[in-house]
């Protein structure tokens, strides 16, 4: 039996795909086996189409598992033995090297149907996985926290993996909302250690300082010390057994290691948003129908970088009146390529939507940006890429 079909999912671009039922699909080569074989009994003497009943198994395999596989390739094999009996008979040799050769060709398909179905088993297993680790390190934003609407989407530039470098977290506090937005050297897998250790740190420290430059100074001197410490012992994921350092390993670049991050802080009773930006892209304000980046007058060091700070970590205030929205965003944003190698053009394609959709709301707002990011490079993207929006509702 052919294996059930599983859900449809949605393409990249956010559009839903045609698919095929292959349950009917697989009916295909069943009736080229009825095919072939009624066409090869009729024929003239001189005419042999029995070869070509190697079709139905390898069509199958296409479309179906090893098992479907093989029922087919069975009776593909019982349908040339019909042939066989009713014309020239089952003993001559002409009949014997083409039965041989059925045989040996769907013996092959099966097995390489085998392999990949293993293959598949695989991969699903590593894509449940990353939805448990993503589940788990990048927990999904409120709709609501305080006087704000937030929106969340996160891009993985390896498709398997789900997850990777980027990440996001919001934490209520006594007085307002605390944002944070950040991006690890790197992409996909690797970077998923460091990309714990911050979340961590903001979730247990966010409560506990009451400025942010203090929040700032204990989350960079968390990165610091997890990299300043051998490679073997850092949070990150171990090289695999028998690695070479000469060959295996990728080169040790730990003292280049860093986070680019915003922390946020928005009071539930100012019309202001407060921001310390360490080496990150700013984030867009959304005011009617302009884009505005909040370009701090003195960006700090990405984290782990801290002691090359000229002097305390400086806040930037900046107005957010209700209906404003912030978008902020990681570079795998800006930094996508089209066919051309041209960048993504995020405040202009922003600007155009807001003359049309000026009250949009968060979730339709990213909801369009992903298709039309995705549409923009291809539907694939070369780095991690995540975007949260912030409304301020009153």
């Amino acid at each position: 039996m052919p294996p059930r079909q599983p859900p449809r999912t949605p393409r990249p671009d956010g559009r839903r795909s045609w698919r095929p039922d292959r349950r009917a699909l697989t009916a295909v080569p069943l009736a080229l086996i009825v095919l072939i074989t009624v066409v090869d009994v009729l024929a003239p003497p001189d005419i042999h189409l029995g070869p070509l009943l190697i079709v139905a198994p390898a069509l199958t395999a296409s479309l179906a598992g090893a098992r479907a596989t093989t029922v087919v390739a069975l009776l593909a094999i019982a349908a040339l033995t019909v042939i066989g009996a009713l014309r020239d008979g089952i003993t001559t040799p002409n009949h014997q090297t083409q039965l041989g050769a059925l045989l040996a060709v769907s013996a092959l398909i099966v097995g390489l149907r085998a392999l990949r179905d293993r293959h598949e088993r695989e991969l699903a297993r590593v894509r449940s996985v990353s939805e448990a680790a993503q589940r788990v390190l990048l927990r999904p934003l409120p709709d609501r926290i305080g006087p704000l609407h937030l929106a969340s989407v996160y891009l993985a530039a390896e498709a398997e993996a789900q997850v990777g470098g980027d990440l996001y977290a919001a934490a209520r506090t006594t007085g307002g909302t605390r944002l944070l937005v950040g991006d690890v050297r790197g992409k996909g897998l690797p970077s998923l250690g460091e990309a714990a250790l911050l979340l961590g740190a903001f979730r247990a420290a966010a409560h506990l300082y009451a400025d942010l430059p203090g929040l700032v100074a204990h989350l960079d001197g968390s990165i610091a010390r997890d990299l300043a410490q051998p490679a073997e012992q850092r949070c990150g994921p171990p090289p695999p057994p028998g690695a070479r350092p000469d060959a295996d390993a990728p080169p040790d670049d730990s003292g280049e290691s860093f986070i680019t991050a915003v922390v946020l802080d928005v009071p539930d009773d100012e019309a202001v948003v407060r921001l310390v930006d360490c080496g990150h892209p700013p984030p867009l304000l959304l005011h009617r129908d302009r884009v505005t980046a909040l370009e701090p007058a003195r960006a700090a060091p990405p984290l782990g970088l801290g002691e090359l700070a000229p002097e305390p970590y400086r806040v930037e205030e900046f107005p957010f009146l209700p209906g404003d929205r912030l978008l902020i965003h990681t570079d795998g944003v800006i930094e996508a390529r089209d066919a051309g190698r041209r960048f993504y053009p995020l405040t202009e394609r922003l600007s155009a939507r807001l003359a049309d959709h000026r009250e949009e709301r968060p979730a339709s707002l990213l909801h369009h940006l992903r298709r039309d990011l995705l549409s923009f490079a291809g539907g694939r993207l070369d780095d991690d890429a995540a975007m949260v929006v912030v409304e301020r509702l009153d």
